[in-house]
């Protein structure tokens, strides 16, 4: 069997060389990288990772935190997009990437301390935070590595990579307000997450500015799932002083919504206007196609994983008070492309 040795003696450079390559230590050239792994390459050689963690106490994986039971979790597009960029750093870093789920009573904490008392992880990413986390406390707690993908109200100088969901909102609300819509509803995801607070405030903010009336009757609140925006319909489309608009927390909500709609026999936009977040790759198809904030999904994910490995490694500079935030941008497609009268 091939060795370490054996792979140094044929690149002409030391062990310790090969393993630095492994390890992707920043100090190796480039022409000595890919010389040592085109020899790795050659004679089929892949390192002794559990070796290798019992040598340098890392485990070179990365823990995910899902928000939800997965069964829930993987119905909504948004997740395997975030997936994707996440999987496409930790790959190409050379970290494997472990995944972990809340039980269906939302406890996520046996999860995740099975995750760090097992060193299991070198590091571990949260992929939605509520407004009060006890997840964030016990990481913090234990001193052990973490980004969150989100906001954190009451722990603030935790490391995160985030929207500014407020804007994103306020944006959406206001698109709908050139389009000469006054009464606008807003289906809000579960109050308890940081993201449907922050989106609400931005959807309240930009009514307020327009000097534009809210009405509870207006706001409903509910699950990231289809369901939850087809029930959404039903109770909006019976009110005697309905919205003529609608902001949808999330794209998967809105499918729904758009079917209950369709069910009911109203049309979109020529009777009531949508305009959801995420822009996933199926908003485009939507019958019609779906206008649709895109928040940067796949590099959320990615630059979650260079913010979590800068901070295994050491970078005291990594951890800003500042979250990392990534810019958004307005997808306008035929769901909203419905201008009303002035006097409404």
């Amino acid at each position: 069997m091939i060795t370490i040795k054996d792979i140094a003696k044929m690149a002409g450079v030391s062990p310790s060389t090969v393993s630095r390559v492994i390890s992707n230590h920043p100090r190796i050239s480039r022409e000595t990288s890919v010389k040592v792994r085109q020899i790795m390459k050659e004679h089929n050689y892949h390192p002794n990772i559990m070796a290798k963690s019992l040598v340098s106490k890392t485990t070179q994986t990365l823990g995910i935190m899902l928000p939800r039971p997965a069964e829930e979790l993987f119905q909504n597009y948004f997740f395997g997009e975030l997936l994707r960029g996440i999987m496409s750093h930790a790959t190409r870093m050379n970290y494997e990437v472990l995944l972990s789920t809340e039980s269906t009573s939302g406890n996520g904490l046996d999860a995740i301390s099975r995750l760090v008392y097992g060193r299991r992880v070198d590091g571990i990413m949260l992929l939605s935070s509520r407004r009060e986390d006890p997840h964030i406390v016990f990481l913090e707690e234990e001193r052990f590595p973490f980004v969150l993908i989100g906001r954190s109200e009451t722990h603030p100088d935790a490391p995160m990579v985030d929207n500014d969901n407020v804007q994103t909102a306020y944006d959406a609300t206001s698109h709908l307000i050139a389009q000469g819509h006054a009464r606008i509803g807003f289906v809000s995801g579960p109050p308890e997450f940081t993201l449907s607070h922050d989106r609400m405030t931005g959807y309240a903010k930009a009514m307020e500015d327009a000097q534009l009336p809210t009405h509870s009757d207006w706001i409903l609140e509910g699950e990231y799932l289809q369901d939850s925006g087809f029930r959404a319909m039903s109770l909006f489309m019976s009110l005697p002083n309905r919205p003529t608009a609608i902001v949808v927390i999330d794209d998967h909500v809105a499918f729904g919504v758009l079917r209950a709609l369709d069910e009911l026999g109203y049309r979109v936009p020529e009777d009531i206007s949508v305009v959801s977040f995420n822009n996933i790759a199926l908003s485009e198809l939507a019958s019609p196609p779906l206008s649709s904030i895109d928040i940067g999904t796949y590099q959320l994910g990615y630059s979650a994983v260079q913010l979590l490995l800068k901070i295994i490694q050491g970078d005291e500079g990594a951890i800003s008070p500042n979250p990392i935030i990534i810019p958004h941008r307005l997808m306008v497609r035929e769901s909203s492309l419905y201008t009303l009268p002035r006097q409404i």
